[in-house]
């Protein structure tokens, strides 16, 4: 067994205190979203862990790329009959979670699911690289096929097929809505006394407390 104990850094980069917080989490997201960007060090600033809860009761976890945010909440693409949309389908709750080590940042938003507009979905696929939409329509997500050759030999079919001319967006393949409830703003500090801020929805205002590390 290897021994792990002295794996562990000290987190001295910045501070998360109530009087320089924003009212509202969206407004604070933005605001560690865009220091974030301004990172050398974060390649893939928008990559976030989903977790969802499937019909045995265990969560799963994948990563996926945040597409968009907005005064809603946030929003992420993906196909409609994998896993993990099967599991939304079934149960619309889901945990949303950036960390961002750099940083000795981490956002942890729990939060409802519903589908976007079509018009959204249509949108975002055809902003999206011809290999990209193809793929799309090549994967059937999540289900088991044969072999990698399986996924090649559709894919050089469709390349002839939409060679020129527009790749149609598959209906089970599109956009998720996450409206928060609940945010929570890690910010590492030394001796594992971390600052956690979390905002909770109560009827229409964000209740703003600081829980203990």
């Amino acid at each position: 067994m290897e021994n792990l104990h002295d794996k562990r850094k000290v987190y001295d980069k910045s501070q998360l205190i109530e009087s320089e917080i924003k009212q509202n989490p969206i407004e604070q997201f933005r605001d560690w979203f865009l220091q974030a960007s301004e990172s050398p060090m974060i390649s893939e600033v928008n990559a976030m862990a989903v977790s969802t809860v499937e019909e045995d009761g265990c969560p799963r976890t994948r990563m996926v790329l945040l597409k968009a945010y907005t005064h809603e909440g946030f929003i992420f693409y993906t196909n409609y009959n994998s896993r993990k949309g099967k599991a939304i389908e079934n149960n619309h709750k889901a945990c949303l979670h950036f960390f961002w080590p750099n940083l000795e940042r981490q956002i942890i938003i729990k939060a409802n699911l519903e589908k976007v507009a079509e018009n959204l979905s249509d949108g975002y696929f055809h902003s999206r690289p011809k290999g990209s939409q193809l793929g799309a329509v090549v994967s059937p997500q999540s289900q088991e096929i044969p072999n990698r050759e399986f996924l090649e030999e559709k894919l050089k079919d469709l390349e002839k097929e939409y060679e020129n001319t527009e790749v149609p967006r598959p209906d089970h393949w599109g956009g998720y809505l996450a409206r928060p409830y609940e945010i929570e703003f890690w910010q590492g500090r030394p001796n594992r006394l971390h600052d956690r801020i979390i905002y909770q929805l109560e009827d229409l205002d964000w209740k703003i407390s600081r829980l203990a590390p």
